[in-house]
């Protein structure tokens, strides 16, 4: 396990404490939505973190080719219809291939170590097709003080973010919960506030640049390369 990383439930639990069976179960949401309005039809997608495929089905159900990147295997075992790359993200380098779009959801741009978050950008950078875009999902302004907070999913289940401790420089301890009718899943991992000042600098830091923000809360952002 990923130091700072922890995961407690059934089934296989990722170094970064995901429960793969949990998020198999996990809705999309709306996202998927958001990201067909902006990009164009029928792109194809390299998906940084893809896990189950949680985004990728209902994408590749709207017409977008996916490339799927993961560091997990069993992750990647459960996507269907794209093709899967096994590896860490900030290594990834497909010698020169580029993307319409490169997409880095599940707020991973928060990961705790700057210098992972440095590798994740700069792969979005060296993936992305000129005239591309990069797509980017960022956490609430309020994620990391809002606590402890309660949302019940339509689905019939309820997430908790149960607490949010310092963890030393900068960076917070989080404590998330899954109650479904008939399992518990609990998730604890590092992650780093960015104000929207300290994000927009570390993608200038990869060679990015907001292009807009997509929703009112700023929680997705379109990128472009800084020209």
């Amino acid at each position: 396990m990923r130091e700072g990383h922890e995961g407690t439930g059934p089934g296989a639990i990722t170094p970064d404490g995901c429960a793969v069976e949990l998020y198999e179960r996990l809705p999309a949401g709306d996202a998927p939505d958001i990201i067909a309005a902006a990009v164009p039809a029928g792109a194809h997608i390299l998906e940084l973190g893809s896990g189950v495929g949680r985004m990728t089905h209902p994408l590749l159900a709207r017409g977008f080719t996916i490339t799927a990147v993961d560091e997990s295997a069993d992750m990647l075992a459960r996507v269907r219809g794209a093709r899967t790359v096994c590896g860490p993200i900030e290594e990834l380098d497909l010698g020169g291939e580029k993307f319409d779009v490169v997409m880095l959801a599940s707020f991973l741009v928060h990961a705790g170590d700057e210098e992972v978050r440095r590798g994740l950008l700069r792969a979005c950078a060296r993936h992305v097709a000129e005239g591309g875009w990069v797509l980017i999902q960022r956490e609430g302004e309020d994620y990391h003080t809002n606590v402890p907070r309660e949302r019940a999913d339509p689905s019939g289940f309820t997430i908790r973010i149960a607490s949010v401790e310092p963890a030393g420089d900068g960076v917070n301890s989080v404590r998330a919960e899954y109650t479904f009718p008939d399992a518990v899943w609990t998730q604890t991992f590092l992650a780093r506030p960015l104000t929207k000042e300290q994000f927009e600098s570390a993608l200038a830091e990869a060679g990015l640049k907001v292009d807009t923000y997509l929703t009112p809360d700023r929680t997705w952002v379109r990128a472009v390369p800084r020209g």
